[in-house]
């Protein structure tokens, strides 16, 4: 499928608990001008101007590490890839920590206002931890709880101040005040890496999750198929893929490195089937970190799969 495609930058650092990611953004695009990469450097971009400056000052909010700053993140990208959308673009996001993929998903709901919206989440990490359960406050932890708007607070570990409180639902509201996707409506692959609050909350809301191991067992390309297959009922479907989804002898500039995942060209297979269903949107990869790697290898990796996928020159 041909797609007309607009990049939308999200360089937001804030979120995770190193720094450096919202640096791989110009990694991958400084990378695409190394290897004079036509196919990625011809097409528009837009591009977030929120700021990391908040790193520079004390963390007021240690349940939400730089949430209002964050809030801001949410509300630019949201408005970016529901424009792309609605200038008949698919928006492939290149963002920098996962923490602002809530804002891409309510981007999506955003445009499709009474359709069905659908994710596969392609990680290692779940990402459904909130202020009331999260053991760091990172807010990377966090984008599909926002985007599902669920607390769950009976699962709670931290006494969340005034200000933790408001800009959460701030973040849960961007794009609008109902949640943006149903948890029947998410599927995982390769979440391997989870906080007992997480396993609880994916148990409980029934989200599937397809382990590296049974991928592999099953197929690749049949997996994918499957997790398609899961959201039949959706209209719509956003595509989160992190970095740290695949094994550490690939990504190995990315903050939260885990063992066992998938190689390269199995992302390959996977990203590639997706981008040409008809159903998938939006696609955004996450958490290239150049400061943790030599010779730019995470987004020199990144910019491989990419190539492959849209077939660029």
């Amino acid at each position: 499928m041909m797609r007309n495609i607009k990049i939308v930058e999200v360089p937001c650092d804030l979120g995770a608990g190193c720094r450096g990611a919202s640096l791989g953004v110009d990694a991958l695009r400084y990378e695409a001008v190394e290897q004079q990469c036509k196919g990625y450097l011809s097409l528009p971009v837009a591009r977030v101007k929120a700021s990391n400056a908040m790193l520079n000052q004390p963390d007021p909010t240690p349940y939400a590490h730089y949430i209002k700053g964050i809030v801001d993140f949410y509300e630019e990208g949201c408005a970016l890839v529901s424009e792309a959308l609605g200038n008949q673009q698919f928006p492939l996001i290149i963002a920098g920590d996962h923490s602002t993929a809530g804002g891409s998903i309510a981007g999506v709901a955003q445009h499709f206002k009474d359709k069905k919206v659908g994710v596969i989440w392609i990680d290692a990490h779940a990402d459904i931890h909130s202020p009331h359960t999260t053991p760091s406050g990172n807010v990377h932890g966090m984008p599909l709880a926002a985007a599902l708007q669920f607390d769950n607070k009976s699962q709670a570990i931290n006494n969340l101040s005034e200000d933790e409180l408001k800009y959460w639902e701030a973040l849960k509201k961007v794009g609008g005040e109902k949640p943006k996707i149903v948890a029947s409506e998410v599927v995982y692959l390769g979440v391997r890496d989870t906080e007992e609050q997480e396993d609880i909350v994916v148990e409980k809301l029934s989200i599937p999750n397809t382990s590296v191991n049974n991928a592999r067992k099953k197929g690749i390309e049949a997996s994918i198929k499957e997790a398609v297959a899961r959201l039949d009922d959706c209209d719509v479907i956003y595509v989160s893929f992190d970095v740290d989804s695949m094994d550490p002898s690939v990504s190995k500039g990315t903050g939260t490195p885990v063992p066992n995942g998938f190689s390269e060209e199995e992302a390959v297979t996977m990203l590639s089937y997706l981008v040409n269903h008809s159903k998938v949107a939006a696609l955004e990869v996450v958490e290239i970190n150049p400061m943790l790697d030599t010779e730019n290898a995470m987004a020199k990796a990144t910019l491989r799969i990419l190539k492959k996928v849209f077939n660029w020159q």
